[in-house]
């Protein structure tokens, strides 16, 4: 299997989504058919088993799993419906406290595996919160959902609305839709979802004069070759910002590819501990496409509270090496080693199956990575038009400070969303 380091955003509800207790869970209005209870049986058992047999802590945080199960199980089985029973799922996967930690129905998988293909979208990323409502953390510029007038920062509560993100998104099917902003007030809204070709995965800016920017939506295959195509024969004073705002993570091999673009061959940046206390030494390897030689341009990394997993272990990489400086907000703290395993009804299960930390020995996880330079995100975010303080103040940085790869700008750590 391949190592992620990925949450939220890009993986629809691979994070746990909290709600109530077992005790104040409604019991189902019908009972199942026995095909349901045989398919809610399977996808249960393998779930519960795989954590058993390959959670990182073979203690389980000190819960009793056979205890969980007994509580769950019989949930699990007289769910009537996929929303139904990935909720159970996720209250489980909730006791882990891991936001590596958790499954994503049939129908999101679908829509993750047609990510980067045209389909049917309402344009906004939502992200699970502890409270169980979820949080849009995006709206895409052009979309059904900006211009039904949808905000970052609304929020979604599935027992408000008959439509729930276990569910599919129809291209020209309106959707009625109720969120609650900020302030506490409703707003009701109907969004008829439409075919929108993707967003590209990365994007190189190069509107400004002097400056690079590398914006990173996700740690996917290609990246590092794309960062070399980018790099390569990049006059040495032009200054580089790597935007990984809002990013989720991806591939390991990925974030070491990445690495390489700017820190030596070789050179320790990370160690993974495995499940049974074997600790491996994580080393840059050669992974930048066409760049032979890591790249010398002063170097900022711009995160938020939405940079997680690979997009939190890349900047912290580079900070401790004093290769760049962070600028942005503190990231989610959402840093440990999965991976992923179809379920038998088509759903996923991600799990962290090692544990991580720094080469300065910095354990990330519910921890984060602290800026350099800390610049509150806006809620809403930037265009072409709008602006883009974070960017402007790492733009600003870059001019002031050495951050170059002999530089020492950097100071010491201080340290699953879904697309429709």
């Amino acid at each position: 299997m391949v190592s992620l380091l990925t949450v939220g955003p890009v993986q629809a509800g691979e994070a746990p989504i909290p709600t109530a207790s077992p005790a104040s869970v409604p019991a189902p209005a019908s009972s199942p058919d026995r095909d349901r209870t045989r398919m809610n049986q399977r996808v249960f058992d393998q779930v519960w088993t795989e954590v058993q047999r390959d959670y990182y802590d073979p203690s389980i945080h000190g819960l009793d799993w056979r205890a969980v199960r007994a509580t769950y199980r019989p949930q699990a089985l007289a769910a009537t419906s996929d929303g139904a029973l990935y909720r159970v799922l996720d209250r489980m996967l909730d006791l882990l406290n891991d936001d590596h930690a958790g499954v994503a129905p049939p129908a999101a998988v679908r829509r993750q595996d047609l990510l980067r293909e045209r389909h049917p979208i309402m344009g906004v990323t939502l992200y699970p919160e502890s409270d169980g409502v979820y949080r849009i953390e995006r709206v895409r510029s052009g979309s059904p959902a900006e211009e039904a007038g949808v905000r970052v920062g609304w929020r979604l509560r599935p027992d408000d609305n008959a439509w729930s993100p276990d569910l599919d998104v129809v291209d020209g099917q309106a959707i009625a839709l109720r969120f609650i902003d900020g302030a506490g007030a409703l707003h009701d809204v109907t969004v008829v979802p439409r075919e929108m070709d993707a967003l590209p995965a990365f994007v190189a800016d190069r509107s400004r004069p002097g400056v690079l920017v590398l914006r990173v939506e996700g740690f996917e295959p290609g990246l590092g070759d794309w960062m070399g195509d980018q790099l390569a024969d990049l006059p040495a004073d032009t200054d580089v910002v790597l935007d990984l705002r809002a990013n989720p993570g991806g591939l390991l091999m990925e974030a070491d590819a990445v690495l390489s673009c700017f820190l030596p061959d070789r050179q320790v940046w990370a160690t993974r501990t495995s499940r049974t206390g074997r600790a491996s030494t994580l080393r840059v390897q050669s992974g930048c496409g066409a760049l032979e030689v890591p790249a010398p341009n002063a170097l900022a990394v711009l995160v938020d509270r939405s940079s997680r997993s690979a997009a939190e272990l890349t900047p912290a990489a580079l900070q401790e090496a004093g290769r760049a400086v962070i600028v942005g907000e503190k990231t989610a703290g959402a840093v440990l080693i999965s991976q992923d395993t179809r379920l038998p009804d088509g759903g996923r299960l991600t799990l962290s199956r090692s544990d991580f930390v720094t080469r300065g020995g910095i354990r990330l996880e519910k921890r984060g990575v602290a800026p350099d330079v800390a610049v509150a995100d806006a809620d809403e975010p930037a265009s072409a038009a709008a602006p883009d303080p974070a960017l402007d103040a790492a733009v600003a940085t870059l001019r002031r400070r050495d951050v170059t790869a002999g530089g020492g700008a950097a100071q010491a750590l201080s340290v699953q969303a879904s697309p429709f």
